[in-house]
């Protein structure tokens, strides 16, 4: 059994309109993927495809108007989705780390970096202070902070965007969790300190073992840090596989067309453009959900489109998988 195996997984945001009809956004329709222990995959797909919401349902952090439709989210042989409040917070944090975009609005401004690493390591354990300030310093130093003691007393604000990434960093792998959901863990940083963050990420990602869900909509990131890949489109995984297997023959129009619209880091010019807005979730088509905008569309897309298998774990959800 895989460590994480979400299975058929549907979350709407459910509201009323101006004249107070039901409305419903369908935001993930039938989320299916897994992940082994030691294992890094990369979750793609345009803004608003339900990546982010993949990750927040995973750690139980989903509050009205979203509410879980369908499916389930096994976490080393358990449901999270139908664990009670006080065991999902146990496990958040603990055995599952998260690691989130914008760090400057993350970390708690009220409060030295000390204080926040020691604060959570007490909130899953009868730790003694003065361990867990030690702990948390050793953290400091693991994940590249120099002059670590210096920086637990410091204060958020008095850190750069690189350094409290960081901190963010070892706040989500003090108590040792065996997964991480690394959510646009480097957006909003430049380019020099990306590949810092990235390389820091990868090293205690392998020396830990840890299973590992990036979420990310660089490409590069992807082919570069992650052994399989899974792209979303309009709440649906429309296509997965190896790195290798998808980047060398996307099956789908889309994973197709998003590698081909992602940008070469020297020559801009050479990005294909990538037409179309994603779809209203309160009004989505019957069949394929991106047949509006594909060029291979057919009557037959009406239909929901099979599962096309081709092997090595190289799937894609359409009516004509061809390669690229």
């Amino acid at each position: 059994m895989s460590l994480l195996e979400i299975d058929n997984l549907h979350v709407h945001f459910l509201s009323r309109d101006r004249l107070g009809e039901p409305r419903r956004a369908r935001a993930l329709n039938g989320v299916t993927f897994s992940l082994d222990r030691g294992e890094i995959i990369g979750l793609v797909g345009e803004t608003g495809a339900g990546k982010s919401l993949t990750a927040q349902s995973v750690m139980g952090m989903l509050r009205p108007p979203a509410h879980r439709i369908a499916g389930t989210i096994t976490f080393d042989g358990r449901d999270l989705a139908t664990l009670p409040d006080a065991e999902m917070n146990a496990m958040r944090g603990s055995r599952i780390g998260m690691v989130v975009q914008s760090p400057m609005t993350s970390l708690d401004p009220t409060a030295r970096i000390g204080a926040q690493l020691v604060r959570i390591q007490q909130a899953h354990g009868k730790i003694p202070r003065q361990q867990a300030e030690e702990r948390a310093i050793a953290m400091l130093r693991e994940v590249g902070i120099p002059d670590a003691p210096r920086r637990f007393a410091a204060w958020p604000h008095e850190l750069s965007g690189g350094m409290a990434q960081r901190v963010l960093i070892a706040m989500a792998l003090i108590n040792d969790p065996v997964l991480l959901i690394a959510d646009e863990p480097t957006t909003g940083l430049d380019v020099t300190v990306q590949a810092q963050i990235l390389e820091l990420l990868k090293r205690e990602m392998t020396a830990r073992g840890l299973a590992t869900l990036l979420i990310t909509h660089d490409l590069g990131i992807v082919a570069q840090y992650c052994d399989r890949v899974a792209a979303m489109f309009a709440g649906t995984i429309v296509e997965e596989g190896s790195v290798a297997d998808v980047f060398a023959a996307p099956r789908h129009p889309y994973t197709a067309r998003l590698i081909a619209s992602a940008p070469d880091r020297v020559d801009l010019s050479s990005r294909a453009q990538f037409a179309g807005a994603p779809p209203d979730l309160t009004a989505l088509p019957e069949g394929c959900v991106y047949r509006d905008r594909c060029p291979r569309a057919q009557s037959a897309c009406a239909i929901p489109p099979p599962k096309a298998d081709f092997g090595n774990g190289h799937a894609a959800f359409c009516h004509f998988p061809e390669p690229a």
